[in-house]
């Protein structure tokens, strides 16, 4: 283990695939999880604050700080996913209310006065939902840019085209006008869209494995898997489910696994049938500087093997 654990912020609105991806970086002792911050997306901000702080005590850390954060996009009315995840965000298994409080401050002022007290390059960003605090804190506070080490983020789609609409992701989709500033903002940024998190599909072996390993956490993450692999299966036709999130935590711990280019990324924010596509110039063909690591693929049994192995440890 590196004598340094990596400063990171996970942004996020859980949603089952969060709720693992915040499992998998709990679990991960080269990663220093310096706080929680919220967002409305996959469920509205209420639900997406009280289950972050479900899964940290789930994992046994009631010591992560939890911040809730911007309740709706910039500039649109929110779109929301119970569709996918259920009615709590958190359906497949019941976990009890939290017990440990949330924080008192708005995420948008813990993310600048935390990245604002650090020294540049110190902390990397894990945005898991569309990009609204994020953006809202650069819109804020354009000082803290220098400090990010980098932006990795799940979004965005190129040959996967999108999700939620034909052309559109879903985390983009929401808000894309603050993804258009997050792209733009010249921070390093690492993109795993759904090209990457639709070849880490969930199969019977891979879900048994997390029930196999008998640990509440095991338990746990069978259960939401099992919840949203039946609507993914039904959709796409597949196999199984894309674990989208953890995906993020999983580049952090072995960048080995995924393979991308460095590419100029562009949000669409006013498309008649492409709003919130990410526009991605694998090819290279447009002349735009590169803005991101686009990543397209990923070694789905190492990483599996590495979601189990870390998973199991809680």
């Amino acid at each position: 283990m590196a004598p340094h654990p990596r400063k990171i912020i996970i942004d996020t609105d859980p949603g089952q695939d969060d709720a693992v991806a915040i499992l998998l970086a709990l679990a991960s002792p080269e990663l220093d999880v310096l706080g929680i911050t919220t967002v409305a997306g996959n469920v509205p901000l209420a639900l997406t604050a009280r289950n972050a702080r479900v899964v940290c005590e789930l994992a046994g850390r009631p010591d992560v700080p939890v911040f809730a954060g911007c309740d709706a996009p910039m500039q649109r009315p929110l779109v929301t996913a119970e569709h996918v995840h259920g009615k709590t965000g958190l359906d497949g298994i019941d976990l009890p209310a939290p017990k440990m409080p949330l924080q008192d401050i708005h995420a948008v002022e813990f993310l600048v006065e935390t990245l604002r007290a650090e020294p540049a390059g110190a902390v990397t960003l894990c945005p898991l939902g569309p990009l609204t605090n994020i953006a809202t804190a650069l819109a804020r506070a354009p000082d803290i840019a220098p400090k990010i080490a980098e932006i990795v983020l799940m979004g965005g789609a190129y040959f996967e085209v999108g999700n939620i609409t034909p052309a559109a992701e879903f985390n983009i989709f929401v808000d894309p006008e603050a993804a258009d500033i997050v792209f733009r903002s010249g921070i390093n940024l690492v993109v795993v869209p759904l090209d990457v998190t639709h070849k880490a599909l969930t199969t019977r072996p891979r879900v048994e494995a997390f029930r196999t390993l008998g640990t509440p956490v095991g338990h746990a993450v069978a259960g939401w898997t099992d919840f949203f692999e039946r609507f993914d299966m039904a959709k796409y036709g597949s196999q199984g489910a894309p674990l989208h999130d953890p995906c993020v935590i999983a580049y952090l711990l072995d960048p080995g696994l995924f393979t991308g280019r460095h590419v100029n990324v562009m949000i669409e924010t006013r498309g008649a049938f492409t709003t919130g596509m990410t526009v991605a110039d694998w090819w290279r063909v447009s002349g735009r500087e590169p803005n991101a690591m686009f990543l397209g693929d990923v070694e789905a049994e190492g990483f599996y093997r590495l979601l189990t192995d870390r998973i199991g440890r809680l």
